[in-house]
Parts: structure tokens; sequence; C-alpha cells
């Protein structure tokens, strides 16, 4: 079986980014409409750039080029993850502990599938977010998703 184009473009361009300083966040291969876009997120201590995004763009650019893993045509978009940036791997929830987040679930824990507010802790096995009525320990292994919330 191909591997998939996620995993292709991470360890292309992993070895650039580590070298740069940059974090990949996430990397996404979605259709919208009838066009398909690889999007790369990337940050950066004190965040990134156009300047940098433009320069992650061209490597990768290049890269994949030279090995041509996605047979159909599609368009590639670097960007930063944004105020609201999502949370996918251990060390982005542990960085996020007194942050605001939004989180939901598979399933129902303690009669909810969505939760906003601080999270208050995180040991790699369960979340502690406490939202304006109560504080809630949510299974990590039943999250669905999770990004940071703006607080307004």
């Amino acid at each position: 079986m191909a591997q998939p184009i996620k995993d292709v473009v991470t360890a292309m361009i992993q070895p650039f980014l580590d070298a740069e300083g940059f974090e990949l966040v996430d990397v996404e291969f979605v259709k919208e409409g009838s066009n398909k876009f690889l999007r790369v997120y990337v940050d950066k201590e004190g965040g990134i750039d156009i300047d940098d995004c433009g320069r992650i763009s061209e490597v990768l650019s290049e890269k994949l080029d030279e090995t041509d893993p996605i047979p159909e045509a599609y368009f590639l978009e670097v960007s930063s993850p944004g105020a609201e940036r999502p949370l996918k791997k251990l060390s982005d929830y542990e960085r996020a502990v007194q942050k605001q987040v939004f989180v939901t679930t598979y399933e129902p824990v303690e009669g909810e599938k969505e939760f906003e507010g601080k999270l208050l802790a995180f040991d790699g096995e369960t979340l502690v977010v406490q939202t304006p009525r109560k504080k809630t320990t949510i299974p990590y292994a039943k999250v669905a998703s999770a990004r940071l919330a703006i607080e307004f």
C-alpha cells in the first residue's frame, strides 16, 4: 500500500524545518470543490511571517517536483496555524496548559461532547478542562479534536 501523502510530505520537509528552527504543526491533503489542496501548517517561537512561509513553500515545492509523490493537480499552501491553532501532538497539549482551549470528544464525557475553557492540566492520558460551569476530566483517548480558543 502506498504511504499516505501526509507522511511522505512530513518526511520530505521535516529535516529542513528542524534545521531552520520551525515546527511542523500539521499537513493535510484535502479536496474542496473541484480543487485539491496540500496545506502545510508551520510555526516557530515568536510566530512565522510571510517570508518564512514563502521560503518553506519554495523548498517544499522543489522537493515535491523531484519525487512527484502526488499524481494529480493540487495547490500548495504553507501557512501559520493561526490563533486557534489545532492541538495535534502531545507536546501541543503540554504547551496549552493554562490556556483557553476548545475540545470535542468522540463520545459524551459527563454528558457533554464539547468543552471550552482553560486547560488546567494534561498528563498524557487525561485533560482537565475548567469550563465556566465545572471542571471536567477528559480521557485523551476520547478527544476527537482540540484547538486553542480565543478568549473574548
